[in-house]
Parts: structure tokens; sequence; C-alpha cells
């Protein structure tokens, strides 16, 4: 079967001699793997499209029972070439993809979940970063994955949240005590979920949260409040996958 579809690269590797293994997230097939044969051969014709965070056309031959699908061609979409000439942006973009990754189960398709990493990538490469773009984004992922909160924890005000879910990314900047200290909660609600969820740590993790210049003053947590949430946060970490 041969097929065409949008696709993200998540994750690459070299594979026998010349050859590359793609982990790709499309639009209409979900997370699936692929092999670019012969990429890595001086005169490789298809290597830009196994280049992390390349979003292309991918055209897929699939043969039945087959884990591996070859790519056979495709036409490149974006390439992000901001992202791709500073460090903070790619170590982000990198982030993004191990979440999904990690957070989105092979061949189950979801146009949300394309979407919203498509929109990360896209603010990422237009705008520089900003303290609230990774909980930002862990956040909507944990959602459309069926992780997320109906309802705001740790005593975060439902318009804070609101925002964090729905803004864009470039728009949260946050510069008073009391935004930074919700946006240092909506850090500790990714932590716990994602030590929680994961088996083992993501290898982009960067810790979560805000330099000390950024944080306020006052602690961010009292001890008998702390205590209360610890117990609040414990109802809703998910049990770690087998």
């Amino acid at each position: 079967m041969i097929f065409t579809d949008s696709g993200i690269v998540l994750f690459r590797q070299n594979f026998r001699e010349a050859d590359r293994i793609i982990a790709l997230y499309t639009l209409q097939h979900g997370r699936i793997n692929l092999r670019l044969p012969g990429v890595n051969r001086a005169r490789g014709k298809l290597k830009a499209l196994s280049e992390p965070f390349t979003c292309a056309a991918y055209r897929i031959y699939a043969r039945s029972g087959n884990v591996l699908g070859t790519v056979t061609g495709g036409k490149i979409a974006h390439v992000f070439p901001h992202i791709r000439q500073d460090l903070k942006r790619q170590t982000l973009a990198f982030h993004f993809c191990e979440l999904m990754m990690r957070l989105t189960p092979p061949h189950q398709p979801s146009a949300e979940k394309y979407r919203l990493l498509l929109q990360a990538l896209t603010e990422l490469d237009l705008g520089q970063p900003n303290a609230a773009f990774a909980p930002a984004f862990t956040l909507r992922l944990m959602a459309a994955a069926g992780f997320g909160l109906d309802r705001p924890v740790l005593q975060i005000t439902p318009q804070f949240w609101q925002r964090m879910h729905e803004d864009e990314f470039s728009a949260l900047n946050f510069t008073n005590a009391e935004d930074l200290l919700s946006l240092s909660k909506c850090n500790e609600v990714c932590r716990r979920f994602l030590n929680g969820y994961l088996n083992y740590p993501l290898q982009t993790l960067k810790p979560f949260g805000l330099s000390d210049d950024d944080l306020p003053a006052a602690p961010v947590f009292q001890e008998a409040e702390k205590s209360a949430q610890d117990s609040e946060m414990a109802e809703l970490v998910p049990a770690r996958a087998q």
C-alpha cells in the first residue's frame, strides 16, 4: 500500500550502513516508524525528510505485516530555520517531540495532537520562548492524551488555568508575582504527572520552573498549604505505566 500523509519528525537514528529510521507523527495515521533507505550516502536524496522536527508531506510504502514502512519521497512544508539556529529553541523543540513520543500510542491518529505540535513549533520558530512555553505545551498534550485535569489544582485560578490551555504560547508572558506563583504551580503539576506516569525520565527533560531571578520573594508554598496540596495531587497523578 502506498499513501501520502503530512507528518512531523519526532526522532531519528541511523540504521545499518546507510539507512535511517524515524518516528513520525502524522495527521491521518498517528505515530508511525519509517525507514529511509540510503539517506546516509553522499548522494542520499531524502536526507532532509529525516531531520528532527521537519514537517512534510511523506509518500510512504507500507507492506502488510511489516513493522516499518518505507519513505519513498515527499515534499517539505516547514523546516523551522530559526529553531535550528538557536540552542534554547532546539532544546524545547526536542523536548516537545519527546513528549509526543512518550505520551502518544502508535497508530492512533489525533488531529488535535498534530496541530498542537505544529502550533508549538511554529510559534517557537517565530519568537523567543518564554517561561510558560514548556508547561503550557505539556498541559495541553496531557489534555489531548486523556490525562488532563477537569479543574485547576493547587489553588491556581480558573482564569490562569484557561490561559495556559488556550492562549497562544507567545502570549504567555507573566511578570507579576501572583502569575509567577501560578506558573510555578503549573510546573509542579507537569513535574508530578511526568514522574508518576513515565517508567523512566525524559532524556530532554530540563528542570521545570523559573530561574531564581524570576521567582517571587515569598516562598511558593507554606508548609501547611503544601501538605494539603500534596494530598490533592496524590489523587490526580496516574498510576505508573506498566
